[in-house]
């Protein structure tokens, strides 16, 4: 590579690396793969990665293996992040917030969600899809993945927040993409160039096969997989929107340059009922139970994390400070003491918001009192500030990082961890999901959002044992058939990447496949963008890349 190398330092103002070390550095991110790439650079400006798109273009015929692949905080779960050719970190220069008000902002895609809500909430204002990773992940990220978390339960996912991007296309052009009028599709579908030649084609796709299209949508209250070609034309608005197409594409289609969220309101109070569930044979029950009180998050992580949490509650020192770790610390003293009748099986988290402390105290009780049937297999806590239930929600937003970095001999292997199963199902399939689990010996962690079903179920393995690596594909395939006959959807939030892209054809069928294939052949007809994910990953192709060692 080192003559590509010399030729891209002519043609970019952003810095290039060849360097081992630095290249290792990118060659994981939080998946169980590992590609190790042969360039990482860093473009400080649009115009660099315009120049290197069309490079990349040019000498693809004479190099096949020459792609693309942007790259935020590494962060990804499915391998979405990684390429064996070319990175592009956008987290180095491309970091600046744009203009703030309390209904929108601009910014761009390398900015930490982090530092982003940092500045929204001095409007009082939010983005509310960040995932559990909102101290280590970027916005690009989460528009690459059509990120939720927490807050999608009442909010929904970042395809609901995203106003308008700047996406940098196969041709090596810059486009303003955004939601648009029928003539305005019809004064797009007549440019005889690259863009308009994308509308053409995207239109013809969803118009003429409209009815199949929209019934193709998973009927879950989150999904993260395909392309959503069901969200990009409504005849009866008129409003043709390709953003639905990007959001959620892990940079397969396209190079996201800036990036303008809607906002919403920041939540002026909010509570949190804790649960202690001493079994969760009843999990399901509980869950729809929970439901009709309309909470604004319900979220839940099992005894594994709790203990963790309890041992290693010095890592959050990371997160809180010294003297924040020393007062969760004194915090946890209570809770550790109810241990001692009985390690509780999971906690749950159930959030109400209000106007007021009293409000929310008003709601916090009435879910605790409608709860109460469960009286002997739970304990309940209510915390009537956000303050006082911080620290459950630190265990929660802190648990993947928890199992990745602090369990011994063993590692996360993230290939059954974003299943969504609508709550009424629930009764039927956990208990069909953990005799999958027994079956297999995995030792699995459970957590994630439960009013949505969406369940991040996180084996911890010695993936490097080939006894231990044989189990991954026939687990996995038992546990997405299990998935799909309760209608349910292989990824919430974590979206394909390279562990289950190779799946999209099960879950879909062969038709609406098709369909997604195209997409991908309409907007980057040479595969230059992010290779292996989405529609041409392929699983022996993604086992091969599996991590034997760490």
């Amino acid at each position: 590579m080192s003559n590509i190398k010399i030729k891209l330092t002519k043609i970019l103002d952003g810095d290039v690396y060849e360097n081992r070390r630095i290249r290792d550095d990118y060659s994981h991110d939080a998946s169980m793969f590992e590609l190790l790439p042969d360039l990482v650079i860093a473009p400080k400006t649009s115009q660099d990665i315009k120049n290197l798109v069309k490079f990349v273009s040019t000498h693809k015929p004479e190099l096949p293996e020459l792609s693309i692949t942007a790259r935020g905080a590494g962060t990804d779960m499915s391998g979405g992040a990684i390429n064996n050719s070319i990175i592009i970190d956008m987290k180095k220069y491309f970091n600046n917030i744009g203009e703030v008000t309390y209904e929108t902002a601009q910014v761009q895609p390398g900015v930490y969600y982090r530092d982003f809500e940092s500045e929204t909430l001095k409007y009082g204002a939010l983005l509310p899809p960040f995932p559990a990773s909102r101290d280590l992940c970027t916005v690009g990220g989460m528009v690459a993945n059509n990120s939720g978390g927490e807050k999608s339960l009442q909010y929904g996912k970042t395809e609901k927040f995203v106003l308008e991007l700047k996406v940098i296309f196969a041709d090596g052009n810059e486009y303003i993409v955004k939601p648009i009028s029928e003539p305005e599709l019809r004064k797009k579908m007549l440019q005889q160039d690259f863009e308009g030649k994308i509308y053409r084609d995207i239109f013809q796709i969803v118009d003429d096969n409209y009815d199949a299209i929209k019934a193709a949508r998973p009927k879950v209250s989150k999904d993260s997989t395909g392309y959503h070609l069901w969200n990009v034309w409504d005849r009866k608005t008129g409003v043709f929107d390709l953003n639905q197409l990007i959001i959620g594409s892990q940079g397969t289609l396209g190079i996201v340059t800036d990036i303008k969220f809607r906002l919403v309101p920041a939540p002026k109070n909010s509570g949190t009922l804790v649960v202690f569930l001493r079994d969760i044979d009843q999990l399901g029950d509980i869950i729809n139970r929970v439901m009709k009180y309309q909470p604004a998050a319900f979220e839940g992580f099992d005894n594994y994390t709790l203990m963790l949490s309890f041992v290693l509650f010095y890592y959050f020192n990371k997160t809180l400070g010294w003297w924040g770790t020393i007062k969760l610390g004194i915090q946890l003293i209570p809770d550790a003491l109810k241990l001692f009748r009985g390690i509780p099986k999971m906690v749950l988290l159930i959030e109400f918001n209000g106007d007021t402390r009293e409000e929310v105290a008003a709601k916090v009780r009435a879910c605790h009192k409608g709860l109460g049937k469960y009286g002997k297999k739970a304990m309940f806590e209510e915390d009537n500030t956000a303050a006082k239930a911080r620290k459950f929600w630190i265990m929660r937003r802190e648990s993947f990082n928890l199992l990745r970095q602090k369990v011994k001999d063993k590692h996360t292997a993230p290939f059954i961890d974003d299943l969504v199963v609508n709550p009424e199902h629930l009764p039927r399939f956990l208990p069909e999901l953990r005799a999958i689990l027994k079956r297999y010996k995995l030792l699995a962690t459970i957590a994630g959002h439960m009013g949505d079903g969406n369940f991040h179920v996180i084996p911890l393995m010695k993936i490097e044992d080939t006894m231990e690596r044989i189990k991954i594909v026939p687990a996995m395939r038992e546990v997405n058939e299990l998935v799909l006959k309760y209608g349910g959807s292989l990824s919430g939030e974590h979206n394909d990447g390279m562990t289950r892209g190779p799946w999209l054809n099960q879950m879909y069928g062969p038709t609406v496949m098709g369909y997604f294939v195209a997409v991908k052949q309409i907007f980057d007809p040479q595969n230059i963008f992010n290779p292996h994910k989405k529609t041409d990953a392929d699983w022996d192709y993604s086992a091969s890349k599996i991590r034997s060692h760490f």
